[in-house]
């Protein structure tokens, strides 16, 4: 019973944080670093979970072959390739390095 008294906690609580952003003016929006803060954020924690899904597992830092996938993919990225091939390289490199 309790999880479902916390699913119905989640999804109140998620319905009045979406409520809450429909209720904030336009003119609080519009101010400069908002819109900067809005556009950097969801980036930030993007690097976030990545950083954490590679390198973490669960209490104990970890360096295997996720780690060589990510730095293909930064090396992709740097020499301006399109998204489906920093995705490509990166699975590559790290079945490349799993299969070793």
């Amino acid at each position: 019973m309790t999880t479902w008294i916390a699913i119905g906690a989640t999804a109140a609580g998620c319905y009045l944080v979406k409520l809450l952003g429909l209720s904030v003016p336009a003119g609080v929006l519009e101010r400069p670093l908002v819109r900067r803060l809005a556009a950097l954020l969801p980036v930030a924690l993007l690097a976030a979970l990545t950083a954490q899904q590679t390198f973490g597992d669960g209490r104990h830092l970890v360096l295997d072959a996720r780690a060589a996938g990510l730095g293909a993919a930064a090396l992709a990225l740097v020499l301006r390739a399109p998204f489906l091939v920093v995705v490509a390289v990166a699975v590559a490199v790290t079945a490349g390095v799993r299969a070793l």
